[in-house]
């Protein structure tokens, strides 16, 4: 049973951050191999990243509001 402190990741968040880990793996496998296709890889990356936060943020500030929803009724 989790506990009162557990907050589970967000599935979306988690697999934008997976995507974010892969296509800098990818990036640097590019220009290892003096493609410049990495380019690509580390938009891919940037994108994602900025995808994972948001959904991070967007759980946050829901649990907050719940929490505050909580306490006032």
């Amino acid at each position: 049973m989790p506990s009162a402190t557990s907050r589970p990741v967000p599935r979306l968040a988690l697999w934008a951050g997976v995507v974010c880990v892969l296509a800098v793996a990818a990036a640097v496998v590019s220009f290892v191999r003096g493609s410049w296709l990495g380019v690509v890889w580390i938009l891919m990356a940037g994108v994602s990243s900025n995808m994972a936060w948001f959904y991070l943020r967007k759980a946050k500030a829901e649990r907050a509001a719940r929490g505050e929803d909580a306490a006032a009724g």
